[in-house]
């Protein structure tokens, strides 16, 4: 070693990296400008906190990367930040009810909320057993429904997608006014020539199914015709709905339109009116009280109501998110516009 050269010291061991510290509620609170509880309330979905703060805190954790611990924060205040859907297990197949589930899904991810899919089968059978969740979407629940019974009177909020015929009343309601596009699809086939409309309906007991019977039977007697009606149950196979549209035919051949209620059936009846030597749009017209892709892709296009399923589902999570986050009053009933989509089946 050269002398006068100092040796070089041995560099000290590194330390180990401190851990970031995770955010904690009252970093989000601050970043908000507002209370910990204020926060911890808009981040629960509980408590009276207005739209502007609830977002603004939501939007200060994300930010953040605020993360709470959820189990412990069930357990603490019951807020499971689930929410459940329920739907009547043979109507799954329906695309509209897979439309709707989807809309429920996204508006609850929105709003940091988990989904359950609820099925009849798997319901507990005593009534004191109501499912661990903050809340309840119904979709087009039936009254004579044991299962639906059993979650109106779970004591949790309830919304339901279309009004609720039976006795308890739920917490929010999200409905269309099938009485006034039933009516304008009704106007539209007789402005289009069709004298002697027969209406294949569903069966079930809904309030959308019941409307659509009442406003076809007002429509009939108003204008001075026969009431032509057939009840298929809800999902019947296409065998069935051709059976329907066959007996429809031979009791009453001087139908010059049907309407078909259920979602898919009236594109399923399209060879049984085939058969029968029958042209749609010409000699005969054939509208659905429900839009789907088999209307859309079927030849020729089937005139049918849009019902907008998705928006359907999202609004009704929403409007229990709100429920829950005391935004929005309990009674709550809102209204979600539908259209007719006038296709070619019903242009003579």
């Amino acid at each position: 070693m050269t002398s006068g050269t100092p040796a070089a010291a041995p560099h000290p061991p590194s330390a180990p990296a401190t851990p970031a510290v995770p955010p904690t509620i009252a970093d989000v609170a601050r970043e908000a400008a507002v209370s910990k509880t204020t926060a911890s309330d808009a981040l629960r979905g509980h408590g009276r906190v207005s739209g502007p703060t609830r977002r603004a805190v939501l939007d200060a954790a994300e930010r953040l990367g605020y993360a709470p611990n959820r189990s412990a924060r069930s357990l603490r205040t019951s807020v499971t930040e689930t929410i459940a859907l329920h739907i009547p297990e043979f109507l799954t197949s329906a695309e509209y009810y897979m439309s709707f589930v989807f809309g429920v899904a996204e508006q609850a991810a929105h709003a940091g909320l988990n989904v359950t899919l609820l099925s009849s089968g798997h319901l507990p059978h005593r009534r004191a057993e109501v499912p661990q969740v903050d809340g309840l979407v119904l979709c087009d629940p039936v009254a004579e429904d044991p299962v639906v019974e059993q979650l109106m009177g779970s004591g949790l909020p309830v919304v339901t997608a279309e009004r609720y015929v039976g006795d308890r009343q739920p917490t929010g309601v999200i409905w269309s006014d099938h009485d006034a596009s039933m009516t304008e699809l009704l106007d539209h086939l007789h402005a289009s020539g069709a004298r002697r409309p027969a209406f294949v309906a569903s069966d079930t007991t809904g309030d959308w199914a019941l409307t659509l019977q009442r406003t076809h039977a007002r429509w009939c007697a108003d204008r001075g015709v026969p009431e032509v009606k057939e009840k298929a149950p809800f999902g019947s196979p296409p065998s069935v709905l051709r059976a329907v549209v066959r007996q429809l035919l031979a009791r009453t051949p001087e139908i010059d339109a049907i309407v078909c209620a259920a979602d898919g059936a009236a594109a399923a009846v399209l060879p049984e009116l085939r058969a029968a030597g029958r042209t749609v749009g010409e000699d005969i017209l054939l509208a659905s009280c429900v839009d789907s892709s088999a209307m859309r892709t079927a030849e020729p296009p089937i005139t049918a109501v849009d019902l907008r399923p998705r928006t359907m589902g999202a609004a009704c999570a929403r409007l229990l998110c709100e429920i829950l986050s005391g935004e929005t009053p309990k009674g709550t009933v809102r209204d979600l516009p539908i259209e007719l989509n006038i296709r070619a089946s019903t242009r003579p």
